[in-house]
This record gives C-alpha cells, sequence and structure tokens, in this order.
C-alpha cells in the first residue's frame, strides 16, 4: 500500500483537495475526496487491490510511449494516473471491479486518445480470457485514430511483440488472453448484439445516446463490466455527453446514488461563467486542461486560441466547447442556483412549524401525464420559506424511476411526491390536497397562483371553495422579479425548505434565460430536466412579493 500512497495517482488526488487551489474544478475536487476514503479505508463499500496497482505499475513499465521513447510509468500525465489507477485498482469487498461507469469531460489537447489507447492495452493483458472490447466514435475516420494510436504504443513497446498482439485489418488481438479490440463507427457499424465486456465511447458529445445504451445492453448479463465515456461539450442538444454528466453531476453532488459511477468533469466552475472571464482569466483553461497545469507550450498554444476567439466571434463556439468546455447555448442560458448555495437552506420538514401561519400557493400544472407540483410559501423576518409537494401519474412510478434516475418510490414513501391517478394524474387529488392544507397544517391559503394551461378546472373547484385564485401570466416581465428574489434568498441564506431530493433535482435542472431587456425567467425547454418545483415556487413567490409590497411590508428585502 505504501508503493500506490507515495504514487502519482494518489498525489494527484490529494492535490486536488485543497479548496483554494482554483485550478482544480469542483466537480473533479469532489470526486478526488471521494476516491481518496477508498484508498483510506473509510468507504467500506470498495478498497484498493494491491496486487492489482502493481501489475499496473509493472506493465506500464514496460508499454513505451511512442514519441518520448520512454515508458508510460514514466511519462503519464497526472490525471492519467488517476483515472487508470481508480478503473483497474478499485475493487468491491469481493474483490470485482468497483467502478461500472467511467465518464471523462476534458478539453482537447490532453492526450485523451493516446490514454484511451493505453486502457485497452492494459484491458486486453489485464481481463479474464476471450474478453472483447470495442470503442465507439461518431465516424470511421475518429474510431480509426484510436487503433492508429494503439498500433503506434505496441510497435514502440519491444516486449509486446507478435507474441502479445497481433494488428488486424479490422481489429487487434491479444494471444495471450484470447482477447480482442474491434474499433466501431457509429455511422457504418450497428451497435446491437455485442457483447462487450468493456466499451469506450469516444467523442460521446458527436453522437446521441443510442451507441451508449446499445453498449450497456450487450452487458446486462455480464458480472464484470466498464464502460468509458470521454468527450469535450459540443454545441448541439442532443448528444449522449448530455445525460451522462447531468447523471455525474447529481451522484456527486449526492442528489442520486450511483457509487459505481467514476466521474472526472473538467470544466469551469459556474462563477467562472459570468462576465466574459473566459476572456482573460487562466483559471478557466487550468480546470478545463489538467495538462496545462504543468505544461507551458500547451498552455500558451491555448491562450493564443483564445486571444483569437476574444477577437472573431465565429471562432468562439469551437474555442468555448473543445478547449474550455463550455457548452455554446447561445446568449444568455444559464445554470439558476449552485447547489452549494442551496443546501444549507434545507430544514427538517416540520408540520407544526407552518400552524397559524398565512401562506400563498403556487400551481405548476403539467400535462396530466407528466409531472405537477403545489408549493407552499410565506415570509417572516426577511426570510422565505417553502414546503413543496410533487404529483406523478401512479402507473408511471418505475418508468419515471429508470429514465429520469430518482428513486420515486422512496420520495412517496417520505411524503415528498404523491402518485395518483394511473396513466395520467387525477387531478382531484391535488385539488383535495391542496383544500386539506388548512386542516393538515393549521396555515391560512391567502391566494394560490397559476398558469392558465392545463389549470381552469382545478381553479374553478378551488375558487368555488372559497380560495382566491391569481393567473399569473407565464413571460419573463413578470416572472423576472421573483425569479430574481428566489434566487437572492437563496444565495444569501435566507431561504428555507424543507429537505426534498426532488425539489434539489429540480433546481438542478433548471436553467434561466434572458430575454432582450435583461429580465431572468426559468426556461423549461432549455432545462436539463424537470423544473415544476422550481415553477411552482416562483409563481408563490410572485404572490408573497405582491402582497407584501402592496402593503408596504419590508419583510422582503434585496
Amino acid at each position: 500500500m505504501d508503493e500506490l500512497r507515495s504514487g502519482k495517482a494518489v498525489a494527484y488526488a490529494r492535490w486536488c483537495l485543497p479548496e483554494d487551489n482554483r485550478k482544480v474544478p469542483r466537480y473533479v475536487r469532489m470526486q478526488a475526496r471521494q476516491w481518496l476514503d477508498i484508498v483510506e479505508g473509510r468507504d467500506p463499500s470498495a478498497r484498493i487491490d494491491e496486487a492489482r496497482y502493481r501489475k499496473i505499475c509493472k506493465l506500464l513499465r514496460v508499454i513505451i510511449h511512442p514519441d518520448l521513447k520512454a515508458p508510460l510509468y514514466d511519462t503519464l500525465e497526472d490525471y492519467a494516473w488517476f483515472l487508470i489507477t481508480a478503473v483497474f485498482c478499485t475493487v468491491d469487498p469481493a474483490g470485482n471491479r468497483y467502478f461500472e461507469t467511467v465518464l471523462l469531460e476534458i478539453a482537447r489537447k490532453n492526450f485523451k486518445t493516446f490514454n484511451s489507447a493505453v486502457i485497452f492495452i492494459l484491458l486486453m493483458l489485464t481481463e479474464p480470457r476471450f474478453s472483447r472490447f470495442f470503442s465507439v466514435a461518431p465516424d470511421l475516420k475518429l474510431s480509426s485514430e484510436l487503433k492508429l494510436a494503439i498500433r503506434k504504443i505496441i510497435k514502440s513497446s519491444p516486449l509486446l511483440d507478435d507474441k502479445v498482439f497481433k494488428t488486424l485489418r479490422s481489429e487487434i488481438r491479444c494471444p495471450l488472453t484470447d482477447s480482442e479490440y474491434t474499433p466501431l463507427a457509429y455511422s457504418e457499424d450497428k451497435m446491437d448484439g455485442k457483447l462487450p465486456n468493456a466499451f469506450l465511447a469516444d467523442e460521446a458529445g458527436a453522437m446521441d445516446s443510442y451507441p451508449i445504451e446499445a453498449m450497456r445492453s450487450g452487458q446486462i448479463t455480464l458480472d464484470s463490466k466498464l464502460g468509458i465515456i470521454i468527450s469535450t461539450q459540443y454545441p448541439n442538444d442532443d448528444n449522449g455527453m448530455i445525460d451522462e454528466i447531468d447523471i455525474s453531476k447529481k451522484t456527486l453532488d449526492g442528489l442520486l446514488e450511483d457509487r459505481q459511477r467514476f466521474s472526472l468533469l473538467y470544466e469551469p466552475d459556474p462563477e467562472l461563467l459570468k462576465d466574459e472571464l473566459w476572456m482573460t482569466d487562466d483559471t478557466l483553461i487550468y480546470q478545463a486542461n489538467p495538462v496545462a497545469v504543468k505544461n507551458e507550450k500547451i498552455f500558451r498554444a491555448i491562450v493564443k486560441l483564445r486571444t483569437s476567439a476574444a477577437l472573431y466571434p465565429n471562432k468562439r463556439e469551437n474555442f468555448l466547447c473543445k478547449h474550455l468546455n463550455i457548452k455554446f447555448r447561445g446568449l444568455g442560458v444559464e445554470g439558476y442556483v449552485d447547489m452549494d448555495a442551496l443546501r444549507p437552506c434545507a430544514v427538517q420538514p416540520d408540520p407544526e412549524w407552518w400552524r397559524g401561519r398565512r401562506v400563498w400557493l403556487g400551481l405548476d400544472l403539467s400535462q396530466s401525464d407528466d409531472n405537477t407540483a403545489v408549493a407552499m410559501v410565506t415570509a417572516e423576518d426577511g426570510m422565505l420559506y417553502a414546503r413543496v409537494w410533487g404529483f406523478i401519474p401512479a402507473d408511471a412510478v418505475e418508468k419515471k424511476t429508470k429514465k429520469e434516475k430518482l428513486n420515486y418510490e422512496r420520495l412517496i414513501r417520505e411524503g415528498l411526491c404523491i402518485a395518483c391517478g394511473d396513466s395520467i394524474i387525477d387531478y382531484s387529488a391535488v385539488e383535495e390536497h391542496i383544500l386539506a392544507l388548512p386542516e393538515n397544517y393549521g396555515v391560512e391559503i391567502v391566494q394560490v397562483g397559476y398558469d392558465r394551461w392545463n389549470a381552469i378546472s382545478t381553479v374553478q373547484k378551488l375558487e368555488a371553495a372559497g380560495i382566491e385564485c391569481v393567473e399569473i401570466k407565464q413571460h419573463s416581465s413578470v416572472l423576472h422579479s421573483p425569479t430574481k428574489l428566489l434566487r437572492e434568498k437563496i444565495l444569501s441564506g435566507l431561504f428555507r425548505y424543507g429537505r426534498n431530493r426532488l425539489l434539489e433535482v429540480n433546481f438542478e435542472n433548471a436553467r434561466c434565460t434572458e430575454d432582450t431587456n435583461r429580465n431572468k425567467y426559468v426556461n423549461k425547454k432549455k432545462s436539463a430536466g424537470k423544473v415544476d418545483e422550481v415553477v411552482a415556487i416562483i409563481n408563490a413567490v410572485y404572490l408573497v412579493e405582491q402582497d407584501l409590497l402592496n402593503a408596504g411590508s419590508f419583510l422582503i428585502q434585496y
């Protein structure tokens, strides 16, 4: 274990940990912290296999870098050591490989194709007999680049002779283990019907999710499987990398439970994505490109490209996506709130706290087969308080759990989500829930705010029960103020919500759009997933804000 702890992988992971090390993006820091917990024995679900680590080190000593003419043991980049050690040497208590999904979001000029080739060589040498490995790339040219990199490494390493590897026209074989590697091109090859012990999706941002899911489907019957997904950012909104990055972020944030996922997300932290800091702040380069931290030549080359992109707008899309991993979404689209700011606002739900308080409700009544939300909000001493419930069709629980990677059964048990109806939502359950709030929570409902879409019938029933309902026009000129107020309260620590995983995921998904007058609002179409609970809160905050402003109250302060 001493060799591992003194090695480059652990050294790099420890280098990532300090919060003041701004050259490391936040999610890489979080992954490094979790992996070091395994190394130090603080995570009982996994451990480091010392024998595997020694074997990998021995192999890297005999594999020669084709350009540097030196062993990979001495020439691999620090982040590559971290990645390879985590993938090959982290095991579960039974000794099986721990990580099943590995995601690497990394900018260009990081030798990712070369390192992918190294991973395949190690897989062919270390995996069980008769293993099959596939790489998936958008087209034949990209697919051939990876095979060429493998061939160059093999030809440059005297000990990897024809008895160890045979390079054929369509594949590379390893006679020692009777394993084989086959490069596939999405544009030409069918992905179904394969049985990959391991696969690597290269430039996943240039493909949709089909190749990745087809490979995963082929692994279902395997006990030990591995899927590696690598890409820079791409400007299109329909690519396989978007969901993978989102799942990794939610996993690292603790919103999803997928401990067998290892993610290195080299993208600039959210606070750097404003005021055009990318034009001048070198931190963005370091966070997107770990090699640039030590390699001055690569760093200077990227700075030169940055200067050109700052001067010529037509060069920005390529630079921002490929060299800074900033997704080009067009003007005015950004995340709503930082999870690090939201999380401290969570409190244990306490129905008794609400008794005797005046509350405003916000509704987001979506289509009958989609999520619906009811938010209850009040204000006191400058603080906003919220309690939110989601509603989903009862027959859609299993389907939505798989699609959204959220445990809806658990959310239902915790009372955070209500399953009603069958294949469509029973809106009478939503109405009954609202009408029961005064009795169950002891509150006085002042007003209910709603979007006219899908809400007319429910509103009529609420008004018949004596509740005042207010239509809130879903336009930036109307929503900007409550959207801004809620965000500022969260950032100032003046917001409290009953601890709610579903609500947190909604906040994580939320994206804001800015109109020509610089009014911002949460845009459902641009968001990364469900945001109905956030929209419901904003509708309620609009009513709170109007009531307090009309009353001349200064309870809510900007």
